[in-house]
């Protein structure tokens, strides 16, 4: 009756861990530290993606984690090696991640997941050594090196995932990494809201 536990203790266990490793970094590497999370949350969502884990518990373990991320930024002493004051994305994500389980089929809310995970994550990687190696700063920069890797994960993942034809997994990925790149909302919104929108096509 408690098949999914193991496996939600096992998924948990990777987010806890990348948290713990990426505290040795320190604050420095805070934007590098929230894409090895980022990275760190694929394992849940294969999980969830092949029944390991029900919706229902991924939805609130999901819901949980932004709560849990969000109460620092409320006592205003923020996690510092990966929580930026003023900046909520790690608790967009979760409440973002847990809204998309319970909204949508299995295989879109996977293949939505995936994309603010992996291209995300890619993305911004990219765009880190990008502006280190020009030695500008990082903080909040876009830049169409990311936007490029993340429209090649995007589009991988919506091939594998999606169904329809290959234009429409190509608008897909070019969509969300526009929803992405786009400097007014903060793309842990931006992304599922508009690949919410984007659901009505498939």
């Amino acid at each position: 009756m408690l098949e999914w536990f193991p496996y939600t203790c096992l998924a948990a266990g990777f987010i806890i861990i990348a948290i713990a490793v990426t505290r040795k970094l320190g604050p420095e590497w805070a934007w590098i530290n929230r894409k090895i999370i980022h990275f760190s949350i694929v394992p849940a969502i294969l999980m969830f993606y092949y029944g390991k884990i029900p919706v229902e518990v991924f939805g609130v373990s999901a819901f949980i984690f932004g709560v849990v991320q969000l109460w620092p930024h409320l006592k205003r002493h923020e996690l510092s090696w990966y929580q930026i004051k003023h900046n909520y994305g790690e608790v967009f994500f979760s409440f973002s991640a847990s809204a998309v389980v319970l909204l949508f089929p299995r295989e879109y809310a996977t293949a939505l997941l995936l994309a603010m995970a992996i291209s995300d994550g890619v993305t911004g990687v990219v765009r880190h050594y990008y502006f280190k190696k020009n030695g500008f700063n990082v903080k909040l920069k876009k830049h169409w090196t990311g936007s490029l890797a993340y429209l090649i994960t995007a589009i991988a993942i919506g091939l594998y995932l999606l169904e329809g034809g290959v234009v429409g997994k190509l608008a897909w990925a070019t969509t969300l990494m526009l929803a992405e790149y786009q400097p007014w909302v903060d793309d842990n919104l931006a992304v599922p809201l508009v690949g919410s929108l984007l659901f009505l096509l498939y």
